[in-house]
């Protein structure tokens, strides 16, 4: 057996992770109508590439026949989704509760000022 290059290995990971997508994508939509679960935006024809699948484990190769680890969102709340695990881990107090999760409008330098002023 020949030694791939790293280049080569990594380019086959990559195609072997898009067909695993595709076909996973593929299920879903046939599944699901082509709305967003989140914002509940309806999609057809070339719009239909903004739709992604989301794993609610977010365990990718968790992918059962009948779609019970899916959810269809859009690109902008699939992002959305993502982000807000991002936020609770920076959040001090950490809320449990979807709705009480920090805003995305948080800002990491909002102090920053004050830490900048010469002591009197």
């Amino acid at each position: 057996m020949a030694n791939k290059q790293p280049d080569q290995i990594v380019a086959e990971m990559r195609k072997e992770e898009q067909q695993r997508q595709a076909g996973y994508r593929e299920q879903a939509l046939k599944l699901y109508p082509h709305v967003c679960g989140r914002c509940s935006r309806e999609f057809e024809g070339k719009k239909l590439r903004e739709l992604t699948v989301h794993h609610r484990d977010h365990n990718h190769d968790n992918n059962p026949a009948d779609g019970s680890n899916w959810d269809l969102l859009c690109v902008y709340c699939h992002d959305h989704e993502h982000t807000q695990g991002v936020q609770e881990q920076r959040s001090i107090d950490g809320p449990t509760d979807r709705c009480n999760k920090p805003s995305l409008a948080h800002s990491p330098f909002a102090a920053l000022a004050e830490k900048f002023k010469q002591p009197k």
